[in-house]
């Protein structure tokens, strides 16, 4: 399980606090810059199917926060002028990358021991939390979980959402559901008196129409990489160990000098932390 502690992701058991911008480095922490004056280029690769990290927008241009992400990236690291970001097909991504034709994926490759095998990842950037929504007009008193014991809480069914809130909140009565909009429904009509799910999209729910005038994030947020994954990181080949440097001094900088603050805002209004 993962435990959210003075700024970083640490091995414990899951937790909760108050909604804040993600910091993931310790702010005492100093990298130092690789001198990455003889790279020809940076070649991002990236897809077109994972928005809002990476997609074509309404005018054809690939944006995202991923696309965003890699132009500060190589304004910190002053290569703007060699800097690329190219949109493949999502399989095609890793061979790209192996034969030559980019040097860093940003697009959401799982950092997990097969792919360890032939890529360098840094660390994460971004986690993606597990959060409770309830109504506004019955927000739970803290501790939200003793506030809901006997409740029945909604959770989309047979993923790793449903998984977590069976193994880790004892006293709830859990009603899987099998697509989002019933869900969103029951809490709307309080059939249920919470939701649990991934915070990015219940983010996006909660900015629409429909979940502004009803709902708010409660408690949280929960992080668990053995339910929920690693987070984002930049993917590299498993030899380029400068680059690799390189793109953790530049994402350290970008956190901590509030850039990274107003690329997570301006992508996501309602903050899922």
């Amino acid at each position: 399980m993962a435990v959210l502690c003075a700024g970083l992701l640490l091995p414990g058991a899951a937790w909760a606090q108050e909604p804040k911008i993600p910091l993931l480095w310790e702010p005492r922490e100093r990298l130092a810059s690789p001198d990455l004056s003889a790279l020809p280029r940076l070649r991002f690769l990236t897809s077109t199917d994972f928005p809002p990290f990476n997609a074509i927008d309404a005018q054809g241009q690939l944006s995202g926060f991923h696309i965003d992400l890699a132009r500060a990236i190589c304004a910190e690291l002053k290569l703007g002028d060699k800097c690329q970001i190219q949109a493949l097909p999502w399989s095609e991504l890793r061979p790209a990358l192996l034969r030559g034709e980019g040097e860093a994926i940003i697009a959401g490759v799982a950092a997990n021991a097969e792919a360890r095998e032939t890529l360098g990842f840094t660390r994460p950037f971004l986690w993606f939390p597990a959060r409770f929504v309830t109504l506004k007009d019955q927000l739970p008193a803290e501790p939200l979980v003793k506030s809901l014991h006997g409740k029945a809480v909604g959770v989309l069914a047979g993923g790793a959402h449903e998984k977590m809130l069976r193994a880790e909140f004892d006293g709830l009565d859990v009603k899987p559901y099998a697509k989002p909009e019933e869900l969103y429904r029951d809490l709307r009509e309080k059939k249920i008196a919470a939701i649990f799910g991934d915070g990015m999209r219940l983010s996006y729910w909660l900015a629409g129409e429909e979940g502004r005038g009803c709902c708010v994030f409660a408690g949280g947020p929960y992080l668990a990489p053995e339910y929920l994954g690693t987070g984002l990181s930049i993917a590299v080949k498993r030899e380029d160990a400068d680059l690799l440097a390189g793109l953790d001094y530049a994402l350290q900088t970008i956190a901590t000098n509030g850039r990274f603050t107003e690329l997570y805002l301006r992508t996501f209004p309602v903050g899922f932390y």
